[in-house]
């Protein structure tokens, strides 16, 4: 018959982090605000108390939340930096590593003849659309004018000019779908 494997109790600050494990670990999601980044914090607390040849302390406790406390400003200056490196990334930033050219921001060709069918396309739709709707279309979407302008200068009312706009719209999908 096997005796059961009795661990040994755990010393010093390993004991502490025993016993204020919990705690620690609500302290960690209030500052963090996400449970599972906090059990990760923990977690590294924990390593961190392992691998710490400490020696002794007058209060452990303050010790483990003034180490806890690190961790989350560590986690967030780590944020930081990542989230300027990917908004430099983002905005066209790079490191010149010899001399090289920078990329050439315009649009590739296939890119730019693509627009340019498009706008084609759509210029076509727009000639093909009924007199009063595309008057009233292009009143609105190319002059910029508001409703009840269009409204006034057309001699019509304002449903008339949502209308001929809606019908205008229905009519470009149509035609740009095909």
């Amino acid at each position: 018959m096997k005796k059961p494997v009795v661990q040994p109790k755990a010393s010093g600050l390993a004991q502490i982090y025993g016993d204020l494990r919990p705690e620690l670990f609500r302290f960690l999601v209030a500052r963090v605000g996400d449970r599972i980044e906090a059990e990760d914090l923990l977690q590294e607390l924990w390593v961190r108390v392992h691998a710490a040849n400490a020696g002794p302390l007058s209060n452990g406790r303050a010790y483990l939340y003034r180490a806890a406390q690190n961790l989350v400003l560590d986690r967030a200056r780590a944020e930081r930096r990542r989230a300027q490196r990917d908004t430099e990334w983002a905005a066209g930033q790079r490191i010149d590593l010899g001399g090289g050219e920078p990329a050439d921001a315009r649009p590739n060709a296939e890119t730019a003849m693509l627009a340019h069918e498009e706008a084609a396309a759509l210029a076509t739709a727009i000639r093909a659309l009924p007199e009063s709707a595309g008057r009233a279309f292009r009143m609105h979407k190319i002059e910029g004018l508001p409703h009840v302008e269009i409204a006034a200068r057309l001699g019509i009312s304002r449903s008339g000019v949502e209308k001929h706009i809606a019908l205008a719209m229905a009519h470009l999908r149509r035609a740009l779908k095909d």
